[in-house]
């Protein structure tokens, strides 16, 4: 019997449905219920709440989900080989865990979630981490069907999307995430923690979406940002030649054009993506 329920342990589990992790899946498993409890209680108040799992593999971050409350978990899972344990998780807590098997990347989560309060709570698969959280992030909808973000990233990762001007980890990531979002770094998680251990230490990170984040296209900050950051180290005069007018734009943003990208603040980006849309008009 586990700590925070009486299913089975989960190196039990893996073993009887064999479950080796799989390095092509990006899976690296937490064993220990009480860390997995712990990242469930970082996602906040969970009754009544729907949480979406991405990349649960034997269900360790699931079950404490269901035992911490949640009123309803949907967990999307790629690698069949893992259903069967779902499946005994579900049977545990009926009508409150609903397995997807599909690629997180394409499955429509917002549809999925409902209508009502919903958040995504997730040891996420390393290799797809960055790709879901610009999904999340870029959406379309805004406010988004989500109210919180908990995921696990390496800490590098983690680093580059709390990042500030001026930090040597501040990008593209912190600027997309830290217009729509306010993001902090909520605990770090050692390597030996998972099996196979990782590399590197991991980061438990908890973004919350802003309500009124400042007016801009999604596309034009990805465009202006991707131009800026692609040439980090030169001035916005030069790195920015591929929009237009570098010399214009930046006079429209207000920004002085020896600078570069990365003591550039979110607002300054603002301004840029929406000075060159109003060029294209």
């Amino acid at each position: 019997m586990s700590a925070i329920d009486d299913l089975p342990p989960l190196r039990d589990v893996i073993q009887r449905h064999d479950l080796a992790p799989k390095k092509s899946l990006g899976q690296n498993f937490l064993l220990d219920l009480n860390l997995t409890a712990r990242i469930a209680r970082t996602g906040g108040r969970l009754e009544g709440v729907t949480v979406v799992e991405v990349g649960p593999g034997p269900g360790g971050l699931t079950r404490a989900l269901l035992a911490e409350g949640a009123g309803r978990v949907i967990a999307i899972e790629k690698d069949a080989r893992a259903l069967g344990a779902l499946a005994e998780i579900a049977a545990r807590y009926p009508g409150r865990l609903d397995v997807v098997e599909g690629d997180a990347l394409e499955v429509d989560m917002g549809a999925l979630a409902g209508d009502g309060p919903a958040r995504v709570i997730a040891n996420l698969p390393y290799n797809v981490a960055t790709p879901l959280l610009l999904g999340w992030v870029a959406a379309d909808r805004w406010p988004p069907w989500w109210d919180g973000l908990t995921l696990m990233f390496q800490r590098e990762v983690a680093e580059r999307i709390v990042a500030r001007p001026g930090d040597g980890a501040y990008g593209r990531l912190a600027v997309m995430c830290g217009w729509r979002c306010e993001a902090k770094i909520a605990f770090d998680v050692n390597p030996q923690a998972f099996t196979p251990p990782p590399k590197v230490v991991s980061s438990v990170v908890r973004l919350e979406p802003r309500p009124q984040p400042l007016p801009c296209a999604v596309k034009a900050l990805e465009t202006v940002t991707q131009a800026a950051f692609g040439q980090r180290r030169k001035m916005l005069r030069q790195s920015l030649k591929s929009l237009g007018d570098p010399s214009a734009l930046l006079d429209a943003a207000g920004i002085e054009p020896t600078r570069r990208a990365e003591e550039i603040p979110v607002e300054g980006f603002v301004a840029l993506a929406n000075a060159w849309v109003a060029t294209r008009a």
